[in-house]
This record gives C-alpha cells, structure tokens and sequence, in this order.
C-alpha cells in the first residue's frame, strides 16, 4: 500500500502519521518535488515537534529551494533537539558552504565527525570548505580521510584533484581525475583532467580530454576552452567551429566573439574578424577595442580602413 493510501486511514496513530509524512516528503525530494517535501515534513513536525529528524528533513527541502536562512534555522532547531545529531550538523554545513560562510561550515562539519569520525560525506564537505579557503593542503588532508573511509568516494577523489591543481600539482592531479573516472565517467573530471593537461603543455590529450566531456554534456565551457586551446595551436578552422558551439549555448558570450575574431583575423578574413569583434564589444564592452589595439593576432588585418575606423569610431 503507497504511503499516501495510507495516510488516509484514520485508524494510523499520530506517531505513524507522521513518520508517513516524513518517509513521504524523502520521496518527493527524491522526485526534486520540493516545495512538496517540504510540506510534508511541515505537516510531520505539526504532528510532533520535537522531532530532530523531521527538523532535518525541512533543513534538506529548504536548501534546495535556496532558502538558505531558513534551512539553517531549521538545523539548529534539530541540534537543540539531539546536539548528538551528525547529519544536522552536516546538513548545517553544507548551507554554509553555500552560502560561503566557510570557516562556520568547517566548524559544522568538524561538529559531525566529533560524533561520527568515519562519516566520509563530513569529510568531503569539510575538503569543500577548505579548498575554497586556499588551504589546499588541509583540504587534500579531508579528502584523503574521505576516501580512506570510502575508497570509491568519486566527490572526494575529484576534490582532491582541483586541490593538488590549485598548488601545481598537475601530474597528482590528473592521477586523482583518473581515479574518480574509474569510479564515475563524468564530465567533471574529464574536465579537470583537461586543465592540467593543458597546464603541462599536453596539448593533443586536452583536447581529447575536453572530447570526452562532450560525449557526456554539450556544455559550454568544453567547447570554449577548446576553442581557446585550437585557437593556440593555429588549427583556427575547428577553433571558429568549437566556439560556435559554445556561443550555441551561450549566445551572450562576448569571450567567444572575440576569440573568433582572433581567428578570422589570423586568417587574413577582415570582414569576418571585424564583425565578430564588433559583436564582441557589443555584448562586452570597450575593453575589447581596447584589447585589439595591442592584440598580434590582429596584425594581418591592422591596416585595414574599416577594422582602423571600428577602432577609432568606437573609442572616440
């Protein structure tokens, strides 16, 4: 029998209705049906107020709704009710770390591991946390706690690898990507792994890492720093057709304008280049003239009356 059938027996105790209600609004969040979760863990805590763990359910339903000050008013009020409760104190902080409040989010997670010290999850959002602090090394140090716990954490390993990559250490970090792929075939790590490769001057295996990425996600940011990468490399032909596919997506990025300009120019094709350049400072701004004053990839066109009057036309 499905759980509202049996919410609408009037023989259930209170207690049962609104452990109903709670197991209901689980499922609903599971169904991304938030505003409903969170009226059923309501309707649960009408029923029995001092219940950490209805609390935490509305703390869950309220994040994903952005209601960020509200969620955590609802995981202090769990806390007050059980302070032994680690997954309060864990829920507690994630929302600060949304909201990036990340010294108290540590102190939350810190909070949930006193209690529970093998809650690998706690340790994951506590690498989270530092790593946005710059305490790279600290947070290599939670995500490895994490993953000694739980050796097929994937979040933990692809945390650990944008840590190492923030200290230089492109060679660790592309070993941690290739450890969460074992795991996960994610766009995430096919991603990063690109970046380092690209920071060791791997050029041909970034881009075939980026081609993984795009076999999982049509996503902008693949296909621009792909784009940027040909665009380097002088393969300015499939560089103009990858930042295409990113404006595609993102149809206001100036960024991408510019870059095919960059490579009409490089071309010889000043009617293309000034077109796209002027797109660019449409949709971004001055700076852009400015740029293409000093910029050598526009040498070839830079004598060319209209690319010379968009120039001073605009900067006037």
């Amino acid at each position: 029998m499905e759980i509202q059938e049996l919410l609408e027996h009037q023989s259930i105790t209170p207690s049962e209705r609104a452990d109903l209600q709670y197991e209901l609004g689980k499922l609903l969040s599971v169904e991304k049906e938030n505003e409903a979760a969170l009226a059923s863990y309501e309707k649960a805590i009408e029923i029995i107020p001092e219940s950490a763990r209805y609390w935490k359910g509305s703390g869950i339903a309220l994040k994903k709704l952005e209601r960020y000050a509200e969620a955590i008013n609802c995981y202090d009020r769990a806390i007050e009710i059980n302070p032994d409760y680690h997954n309060a104190w864990f829920g507690r902080g994630n929302v600060l770390n949304q909201l990036g409040r990340y010294e108290e989010a540590i102190a939350s997670y810190d909070r949930a591991l006193e209690i529970k010290p093998d809650y690998h999850n706690a340790w994951y959002g506590r690498g989270n946390a530092l790593n946005q602090l710059r305490r790279h090394e600290e947070a290599i140090a939670s995500y490895d706690q994490a993953i000694e716990i739980k050796a097929d954490d994937y979040y933990s390993w692809n945390g650990r690898g944008n840590a190492l990559g923030n200290l230089g250490r492109y060679e660790e970090e592309i070993a941690s990507y290739d450890k969460a792929l074992e795991i996960a075939d994610d766009y995430y790590s096919w991603n990063g792994r690109g970046n380092a490769l690209g920071n060791l001057g791997r050029y041909e295996e970034e881009i075939a890492s980026y081609d993984k990425a795009l076999e999982i996600a049509d996503d902008y940011y693949s296909w621009n720093r792909k784009g940027n990468l040909l665009l380097n490399l002088g393969r300015y032909g499939e560089a103009i057709a990858s930042l295409d596919k990113a404006i595609e997506i993102k149809p206001d990025d100036h960024y991408a304008y510019y870059n095919k300009a960059c490579c009409y120019a490089l071309q010889g094709d000043a009617e293309l280049a000034i077109k796209n350049l002027q797109q660019a400072v449409n949709l971004g701004g001055q700076e852009y003239l400015e740029k293409a004053k000093t910029d050598s990839n526009f040498d070839k066109i830079r004598s060319n009356q209209q690319f010379q009057a968009l120039l001073q036309g605009q900067t006037d």
